[in-house]
């Protein structure tokens, strides 16, 4: 998440002996929030706040106490006060934005991706940044579908596009969509012609493919040849020869990567497609 500015909440109090104490508080606390002692911010923060008595605090300072929970790993707390600071309109996009960290922290994956859809709302600006964290999220919770939603804004938005991009091919895969896969990384070759990890998942899918290749050609080969050893077929038969292409064909394709990009060391199969 991006750096947030603190909240400084200025408060008034009466000459009351306990809002002096909560006022001296609120201040320890938000030096505290400043020096990133965050337990102590929030146990200082909740201690004004419970003896304020008939006096009144801003309800920007909510935010301010959820981030000191959130910094805190007391994400249930934090998600009480992000809460309340959306209620009282303030730092709305933020509290969205942490509340939905918080989710994610305690692995509560759909409730995270709503506070993140929530946020992008709020902040139609951070929306590359917001849509590429909700994406790993989804990711993680195995929301493939919702993933590649998210990293498909993040790649439009030119947020870490060839990362989001990778997952989102990786998402694909997951969802077993070999088309869609393959088509991504390609695309993602083609954006991002520098990125290691799209070119080598990208060439494993050519190997695969030439393999898969070869092995059909020699199981119509070995076929072919069953036919003339038993008999039933001789090599001098058409129906033999055409078998016998047919198989070379597609061994000759194994070899030739289907690939376009020269940086795989590979080139266009040039082979008739066969059957």
């Amino acid at each position: 998440m991006k750096k947030v500015v603190l909240l400084m909440v200025a408060v008034c109090f009466t000459v009351f002996s306990f809002a002096q104490d909560a006022a001296e508080k609120i201040n320890q606390a938000n030096d505290a929030m400043q020096a990133k002692e965050y337990a102590k911010a929030l146990e200082l923060y909740e201690s004004a706040m419970s003896n304020l008595g008939d006096v009144q605090v801003p309800d920007a300072i909510n935010f301010n106490i959820g981030l000191a929970a959130y910094n805190s790993d007391n994400y249930e707390k934090a998600i009480t006060y992000f809460d309340k600071a959306i209620t009282a309109n303030a730092n709305v996009d933020k509290a969205w934005e942490y509340k939905a960290g918080a989710y994610g922290k305690m692995d509560k994956y759909a409730e995270a991706i709503e506070s993140y859809e929530k946020a992008i709302a709020a902040a139609p600006a951070e929306a590359a940044t917001l849509s590429y964290n909700a994406g790993i999220v989804a990711y993680k919770g195995d929301m493939y579908e919702k993933a590649i939603g998210f990293f498909t804004a993040a790649v439009e938005g030119n947020y870490k596009g060839s990362t989001a991009q990778y997952y989102k091919a990786v998402a694909y895969n997951k969802l077993k969509k070999d088309d869609a896969y393959k088509a991504a990384l390609e695309e993602g070759v083609k954006k991002f012609a520098t990125d290691k990890k799209l070119s080598k998942a990208l060439a494993n899918v050519y190997v695969s493919e030439g393999n898969d290749l070869y092995k059909k050609g020699a199981e119509i080969l070995s076929a072919a040849n069953t036919k003339v050893n038993d008999g039933s077929m001789s090599t001098a038969d058409e129906a033999y020869t055409a078998e016998v292409n047919k198989a070379k064909k597609r061994i000759c394709c194994s070899a030739r990567s289907p690939g376009k990009s020269s940086r795989f060391g590979c080139y266009q199969c040039q082979c008739q497609k066969v059957d």
